[in-house]
């Protein structure tokens, strides 16, 4: 796990802003240049009917990820669209796509 101390002030800043996932409980453990962890426990309130984690849940943590991801360097970067495929060994395969803001920077979320 990445203390919040390593990351860069502009990771801080998003994830600080992000009152929708902070709100669900998800937490930034570590990122790098291009890549994203993060952790969310599902409670009771998240689940479904048939007793496991609802896939909007599960789509809301992928989201957040790839957001990191994407803005863990360079550019801002915003979501244009994504595909998820729900498995079983694997709980979900998440591709998305994004797009860089033409003169945005990072800074602004600070």
């Amino acid at each position: 796990m990445t203390d919040t101390a390593d990351m860069t002030p502009a990771a801080e800043a998003m994830f600080a802003a992000d009152e929708a996932s902070r709100g669900l409980g998800v937490e930034l453990l570590e990122h790098g240049e291009g890549t994203a962890a993060l952790r969310m426990t599902v409670t009771p309130a998240m689940v479904n009917g048939h007793g496991i984690a609802h896939g909007g849940y599960s789509l809301l943590l992928a989201g957040s990820a790839f957001t990191c991801a994407c803005n863990s360097h360079g550019p801002v970067t915003v979501a244009a669209g994504a595909d998820t495929t729900f498995g079983d060994e694997v709980i979900a395969e998440f591709r998305g796509r994004s797009r860089s803001i033409r003169g945005a920077t990072s800074k602004e979320w600070g």
